[in-house]
């Protein structure tokens, strides 16, 4: 817990202690941030969940835990759901089936949880309530010495900006998460953090999907105009006819169909910032007036002789190689050197590919928000499929495959059941899986003997038909194990429990 180690590193050294000192299978320490619970260090747990929120209300276990005065050891048999079934380490299709959890609270002030789990039954009935409760004060205080470090670590860089964790919540709430721990994503945080206390232009360069505009926002909730609004233009968008006016504005009659004054994108931003989408997609036309405005704050409207002064930041973002627009004569040199002050380049998602586990986490997360399903895990199969990708798309990719894939998974499962995406599901949504990945998914039958249904069967629904697949796949996997149902789950990649539940629900129990 020494000041010379990171947050980080002083979060993971409690939770790899407490794994030492209880006989667990997996320990996580979370935050309680609001309502939601957010793991901080973890040892057993699968990486991607470092990528997921644990809101209070849809996870009872965690909701006891943060109600109660003292630890509490959930019987073996409970029917309460628990969370990190299916994210241990190493044994993906085990359900967790003993489990404590300790209240983390300093002056009567909830500040997290710390959980241990374990695959084995009565795994915990022998340890002491009064080690626990000793356990849970340290691991409390440890927490809290840890987050008020991290403040003052934080408030010395940045007199008077609010502290991470706000400004974490913040940024969720106005447009997403930069999730990855990864050596490039720390050196992108850092590098927004140094350019936002400036009043610089930013240039923020990537390829497509790399989350340009989540790096502008945290621009700007990092910068002195934070409280003050962020106004969005896409460049890519404007019509030449119209770039002018949409930008600078226009007086009334100054064209047909300007029937009243209208500022523009620059006077409504006037004491905030501007963000300036896809900049390389800006008219030739409208450049020479967007150099002035950045050389000496001065806007002209259409159809006005008097200049207005404004004072702008301006973010701007491009996936094009401006230096190379410049060459080709398509953009202007001295708008380019003027936007290019700061410049931040997102790294592609295959050059930090360690973060693809959290990240997958985190949009698992949201699909099951939004869908409304069961808890969503990642097996082992598809987690080194996604971490193999290519990834072209890069994170906006890899949201689409996963919501696509979760959305066939789900479909193969009744409502609220746990949903287990698999390499089967991901593979059709990828332009190039790795090669032994693809081979991968043919252990249940031969490369290439399966193929997709054009239609379904007349007078069939989709659940219908998925159930119907189920069916043939369990009795085959039966068949082919002599009736033993341990040797069909094996087969399946199941747990032997689950299956025996899925059967009895396809009527073949």
């Amino acid at each position: 817990m020494t000041a010379s180690l990171s947050a980080e590193d002083r979060s993971q050294r409690l939770v790899d202690a407490v794994q030492r000192a209880l006989p667990s299978d997996a320990t996580v320490l979370l935050r309680l941030e609001g309502r939601e619970l957010v793991p901080v260090a973890g040892h057993g747990v699968s990486p991607d969940l470092f990528g997921r929120r644990f809101a209070r209300p849809l996870h009872p276990r965690l909701d006891i835990l943060c109600s109660s005065d003292g630890p509490v050891v959930f019987p073996s048999d409970s029917s309460l759901p628990d969370p990190y079934d299916g994210l241990i380490e190493g044994a993906p299709d085990l359900d967790v089936h003993s489990c404590l959890g300790c209240p983390l609270r300093v002056e009567d002030e909830l500040v997290g949880v710390l959980t241990s789990d374990a695959l084995t039954p009565g795994a915990f009935d022998d340890v002491e309530m009064r080690f626990l409760e000793a356990l849970a004060a340290l691991a409390a205080a440890a927490l809290r010495t840890s987050d008020l470090i991290s403040a003052l670590e934080r408030q010395a860089r940045h007199a008077g900006l609010v502290s991470r964790d706000l400004m974490r919540n913040d940024l969720a709430r106005r447009g997403g998460l930069l999730i990855g721990q990864s050596p490039k994503m720390a050196r992108l945080r850092h590098e927004i953090e140094l350019v936002a206390a400036s009043e610089f232009p930013v240039l923020v360069t990537g390829e497509t999907g790399v989350g340009k505009e989540l790096v502008v926002r945290a621009l700007h909730r990092g910068s002195p105009r934070s409280d003050r609004a962020l106004v969005y233009v896409n460049c890519a968008a404007l019509p030449e006819s119209i770039a002018e006016s949409e930008l600078f504005g226009h007086r009334r009659g100054s064209f047909t169909g300007a029937e009243e004054d209208r500022p523009g994108k620059f006077a409504v931003a006037d004491g905030a910032s501007l963000f300036l989408d896809e900049i390389g997609e800006l008219p030739p036309s409208i450049q020479p007036k967007l150099l002035r405005a950045l050389q000496e704050g001065e806007i002209t409207p259409v159809g006005s002789d008097t200049a207005l002064h404004v004072d702008v930041r301006i973010f701007a973002a491009t996936n094009r190689d401006l230096r190379e627009e410049v060459e080709k004569g398509h953009f202007r040199a001295d708008l380019y050197h003027r936007l290019d002050v700061c410049r931040i380049q997102v790294p592609a998602l295959r050059d930090h590919r360690g973060d693809i586990p959290l990240l997958a986490g985190h949009f698992a997360d949201s699909a099951r928000q939004r869908l409304g399903t069961g808890p969503i895990r990642l097996a082992p199969d598809a987690q080194e499929l996604l971490t193999r990708g290519a990834w072209p798309g890069n994170v906006r990719e890899l949201e689409n495959v996963l919501s696509r894939s979760i959305l066939w998974a789900a479909a193969e499962v009744e409502r609220g059941e746990p949903v287990i995406v698999r390499a089967s599901h991901l593979a059709s949504g990828l332009a190039d899986p790795p090669a032994t990945i693809e081979s991968g998914r043919s252990r249940a039958a031969s490369p290439g003997s399966w193929k997709r249904p054009a239609l379904l069967p007349e007078g069939m629904t989709l659940r219908e038909a998925v159930q119907a697949y189920q069916r043939d796949l369990v009795a085959a996997a039966l068949e082919a194990s002599g009736g033993r149902w341990a040797g069909a789950a094996r087969k399946l990649g199941m747990h032997r429990s689950n299956l025996y539940h899925m059967a009895k629900r396809l009527g073949l129990g």
